[in-house]
């Protein structure tokens, strides 16, 4: 067998807990997941996931902890696939988990904008940078059901002060994990048109079946739905564009040619509301809306979805305080 690697998984949601159980398929990963709410739940009964790809398991990571500085140590992977939600204050709270001379981080997450809180916290370590599209649904605390949606683009968010051969070896190393598991991939070069890609994606039907309560087919075949859907892609890719990133106007047929080829769903922004959690309205709108100002653009309809979500989570937090 060969020598461990010791990797940390912060945010044991659905997606975390999906690339746990691929994680724990690697016989040279020795996995430590940090769990919040479940925690109870997967420390005494382990993970268990429901998939129409793998079938149904249930696993146990080799440490189950509340925080990363109860684990006692550093590791050579910090995996971040929680919830976008505060993302300044998570470089500190991983802190104790992350050597400069070892780590590499692995950022799994919507939005755009998400590195950086951890390159300003860590200079000196290699960052890799993953868009998923992974279907998953925590149903009960440490019970996933995954359908069979189920793909990862992955590549580097480039570090000059890191030998570019090192990098790449980190990349090469945690993409055979993935391997291993199962799972498919593809590494990408640039990992910000993807994040981009992925970001028309999230703020069309995140924000739509968040704030309507609709399914993506119910919305479209609505008055006025299919309509408002382009022009917020639209406003999100022109901003994009001013960014530097090269993407093209077709991407609006083809996300919804995508969508219309799919039975109605929801989205992860409407299962945190429908749970009464703060959402992940800031990375996914927010970052774009931000750009948006500081080229002096007008993105209306951007801006009253994000102004309408801002809200929802306040109203969100007031009614979930004890």
């Amino acid at each position: 067998m060969s020598e461990a690697v010791d990797v940390l998984l912060f945010g044991l949601g659905a997606i975390g807990s999906f690339y746990a159980y691929i994680l724990t398929k690697s016989e040279n990963v020795r996995l430590t997941v940090v769990a919040r709410s479940n925690y109870d739940a997967v420390k005494m009964n382990g993970l268990t996931i429901n998939s129409e790809v793998y079938g149904s398991h249930t696993f146990r990571p080799y440490n189950v902890v509340k925080t990363p500085a109860e684990a006692r140590g550093t590791f050579d992977y910090v995996v971040c696939s929680h919830k976008a939600i505060d993302q300044s204050s998570v470089p500190a709270q991983v802190a104790p988990a992350v050597d400069a001379k070892k780590t590499t981080l692995v950022v799994i997450q919507n939005g755009v904008g998400n590195e950086e809180p951890f390159r300003q916290a860590f200079p000196d370590v290699t960052i890799i940078t993953c868009v998923t599209w992974v279907g998953a649904l925590q149903t009960s605390p440490g019970v996933i059901t995954h359908t069979k949606s189920e793909h990862t683009q992955i590549g580097l968010y480039p570090n000059e002060k890191v030998d570019n051969a090192l990098e790449q070896g980190c990349l090469d190393a945690f993409t055979g994990f993935l391997r291993a598991g199962g799972t498919p991939f593809d590494v990408v070069e640039d990992m910000q048109i993807k994040r981009w890609e992925k970001v028309v994606w999230n703020a069309a039907w995140n924000s739509v079946t968040t704030l309507t309560l609709l399914d993506t087919q119910s919305w479209l075949s609505s008055e006025g739905g299919m309509s408002l859907t382009r022009q917020l892609m639209t406003e999100v890719i022109d901003v994009a564009r001013k960014c530097g990133i090269p993407l093209s106007y077709d991407l609006i047929d083809e996300l919804i040619n995508k969508i219309l080829k799919m039975p109605g769903i929801h989205s992860s922004m409407h299962a945190d509301r429908v749970a009464g959690r703060q959402m992940e309205v800031d990375i996914i709108l927010g970052t774009p809306l931000r750009k948006a100002r500081e080229f002096g653009m007008k993105v209306p309809i951007m801006e009253t979805i994000y102004t309408l979500l801002t809200e929802l989570n306040v109203y969100l937090k007031q009614t979930s305080s004890p």
